[in-house]
């Protein structure tokens, strides 16, 4: 049994307010002509606040692409280990029990990957897999997740970590004017999630069944442009219009599991924005309330980007969890247009007897794992 444990969840100190952020755009963008509508818009995200790594004086400026980067990279070696530490415990493991590191984040580059400095730096063992996921965007978290899954299926004894490091503010880019942009500039928010799926034990969300899903022609919906000056975000006016296109596949992916999709005990839904909740509720026919944990993550972090499905999965787990074998799907959507999703129910196994020292094999070289020598 493959579970989804409970995951650890950092937002930065610094914190902008709806109130502040539109009284920004009224000032940075007094002569824009489309301002009204993007007053609107932002209003009607439901985002109560943010928050970001730089106090926003500095998150306004734009001092490079280069130093944006380097900044990105300090503040994920700074704010990464403790989220990850956190996470380890949730699950009952230490760093040496970890197989599998898979890292995703849009807002950053790092090569190696900021896997290897963990590594080398937290307790992880050198032959430690490394899968770092840089161009799903959104749709990142709920990949991690999905990829965790297939290899804890794969092999049995594994356990995998997961860490979502969103920097959202750091693409800022003060001379990106359209509709969409604006819009952007009031919806996300910086955070850093992680989580451990475990291939035998733990308490959570046990995985059953993942499924991929892009909606044809829709490439450039969602999409960076990569300039000197960093990643531009474009956000195309069709992009609230996805459910309609994406909550059949949810309906195939739980059909598919002898699931209806809209008679599940939770729901673990990308926080897009209020539409994309409010329209999927509605495809699904279910009530407002199932995706009360997406909504709060908005409310109150914004669309924090590829950590927001760990968040939700987080919120579930304070609210006291679900009843044992209770249903649910998660799903996190990004560029392509692009789903990803699974399925899974609640558990609340205890964690077995560790396997004698030399049964825990996993593939390759792992020299923790020795076979027992023979007395012959």
């Amino acid at each position: 049994m493959v579970t989804l444990c409970k995951p650890a969840v950092s937002v930065p100190e610094h914190v902008i307010t709806m109130e502040e952020t539109l009284d920004l755009a009224r000032k940075h963008h007094a002569g824009h002509p489309q301002l009204p509508l993007a007053l609107r818009l932002i209003g009607n995200t439901g985002v109560a606040k943010r928050h970001i790594v730089q106090p926003i004086e500095k998150t306004l400026e734009h001092p490079g692409f280069q130093e944006r980067n380097e900044l990105y990279e300090a503040e994920a070696k700074a704010r990464v280990p403790a989220v990850v530490e956190e996470a380890l415990a949730h699950a009952g493991l230490r760093a040496a029990d970890i197989d599998m590191i898979v890292y995703v984040s849009c807002t950053g580059f790092m090569m190696p990957s900021l896997t290897a400095w963990m590594i080398n730096s937290m307790g992880f063992p050198s032959y430690t897999r490394q899968m770092p996921i840089a161009q799903l965007g959104c749709a990142a978290g709920g990949a991690a997740i999905n990829r965790a899954h297939d290899f804890c299926t794969a092999y049995p004894d594994a356990n995998v970590l997961i860490v979502a490091c969103e920097f959202c503010s750091l693409c800022y880019q003060p001379t990106d004017l359209g509709v969409g942009s604006l819009l952007s500039n009031g919806l996300f928010g910086d955070a850093v999630a992680a989580a451990v799926v475990r291939g035998r034990g733990g308490t959570g969300i046990a995985l059953e069944r993942n499924h991929s899903h892009l909606v044809p022609h829709t490439e450039d919906w969602i999409a960076y442009s990569v300039r000197e000056t960093g990643f531009h975000f474009l956000l195309d006016k069709r992009v609230p219009t996805t459910m309609e296109p994406l909550a059949p596949a949810l309906r195939e992916a739980a059909g598919a599991h002898g699931w209806d999709a809209g008679e599940l005990d939770f729901y673990i839904i990308h926080a897009g924005g209020p539409r994309i909740l409010d329209d999927l509720g509605r495809f699904l026919e279910v009530p407002p309330d199932a995706f009360r944990f997406s909504r709060a993550t908005l409310t109150e972090y914004g669309n924090i980007a590829s950590a927001v499905v760990l968040d939700a999965v987080r919120r579930l787990f304070d609210e006291g969890g679900a009843p044992e074998g209770a249903r649910g799907i998660l799903a996190g959507f990004g560029p392509g247009i692009t789903a990803e999703m699974c399925l899974g129910r609640w558990t609340t196994a205890a964690h077995p007897v560790e396997p004698p020292l030399g049964a825990r094999r996993i593939v390759g070289h792992s020299p923790r794992f020795q076979p027992a020598r023979s007395k012959a």
